[in-house]
């Protein structure tokens, strides 16, 4: 007996792409705060997003891959196809350097969610640039 099986949209697919490496990007914040020396550096100000404008552009950056969530499922499919591939292959290449930056024996966790965003990401282009015409 099969089960029944539908094609799902490829403008669902990207979004749960996108959805997926939000909830990976939320999941290496938070253990990071484990990291012995972490909670410290947040409470005195002694971390990486040290100044305001710093703060901004990692807020600037981490919004993209939330607004694209939204809008993989809204923009015209042309629109969508290019900003999946040009962001998808931004990201890769952004947590492949995060994740090879990050080794230590404390953020190997950090090290596997970077390659793990990075793959979800390479999907996304793949994804995108094999999108089926009419």
């Amino acid at each position: 007996m099969q089960l029944e099986d539908y094609k799902v949209p490829l403008r669902l697919k990207l979004s749960a792409l996108w959805t997926g490496v939000m909830f990976l990007y939320i999941y290496g914040d938070y253990f990071e705060l484990y990291v012995p020396g972490k909670v410290e550096g947040l409470l005195n100000g002694q971390n990486m997003l040290d100044s305001p404008m710093k703060l901004f552009l990692a807020t600037f950056l981490l919004t993209i891959p939330a607004l694209m969530i939204f809008l993989s499922l809204m923009l015209k499919p042309q629109m969508t196809r290019w900003l999946n591939i040009g962001v998808g292959a931004f990201f890769t290449l952004l947590t492949l350097l995060v994740g090879i930056s990050s080794m230590s024996e404390w953020r190997a966790f950090y090290v596997f969610l970077a390659f793990l965003e990075s793959v979800v990401t390479a999907v996304i282009v793949w994804q995108a640039w094999n999108w089926k015409r009419m």
